[in-house]
């Protein structure tokens, strides 16, 4: 009973009734939306678990995949993969904030960017394996290959530059800019 919608793939946008402006294509992909609007999925089960949530975008096998939340987009290999309640995130790259659960307001941009984040909100990293290890930490930006590379829960940090912080784990409130810096 949705309108505007276009499904391609076995059992995509399969449990649709109410919905509208929905676009799925791919194995699974949408297949358990209900009521959402504005959504887009394409690839192997992108999307594939969210029921009721509006405008989320996911394109690549396993993006999404396990998202409730709203305005997610996700862009890669397993990208947001394991997300559910995590609001706002966008991860550009192959497993780009792929353990994120509930944490929300993150921006991961490049391959295992974020990876292995849980839990730490307002995150940017920008660069392969930027924040790469940070499970809980906050409040960081990471800008450059490698660079708050280890970091699990320092928050506050700001690294720019190739390896910038890199070996950082923990603390807080620390600035490198440049190559190898800190």
């Amino acid at each position: 009973t949705g309108t505007g919608m276009v499904a391609v793939g076995y059992a995509a946008l399969i449990k649709q009734t109410t919905g509208h402006s929905n676009t799925a294509c791919g194995y699974d992909a949408l297949g358990e939306l209900t009521t959402g609007i504005q959504s887009c999925a394409a690839g192997y089960r992108a999307l594939a678990e969210v029921t009721t949530t509006n405008n989320n975008t996911a394109f690549g096998f396993k993006a999404l995949e396990a998202h409730t939340a709203t305005s997610g987009t996700a862009v890669g290999t397993r990208a947001l993969y394991l997300n559910t309640s995590g609001n706002n995130n966008t991860a550009v790259g192959d497993h780009a904030l792929c353990n994120n659960t509930t944490a929300g307001s993150n921006t991961a941009v490049g391959h295992l960017a974020l990876e292995m984040n849980t839990t730490g909100g307002l995150n940017c990293a920008i660069g392969a394996e930027a924040l790469e290890a940070n499970t809980t930490g906050g409040s960081n930006t990471a800008c450059g290959f490698g660079a708050l590379h280890v970091n699990t829960t320092g928050g506050s940090n700001t690294a720019c530059g190739k390896n910038a912080l890199t070996s950082n784990t923990t603390a807080t409130g620390n600035t490198a800019v440049g190559y190898d810096a800190m």
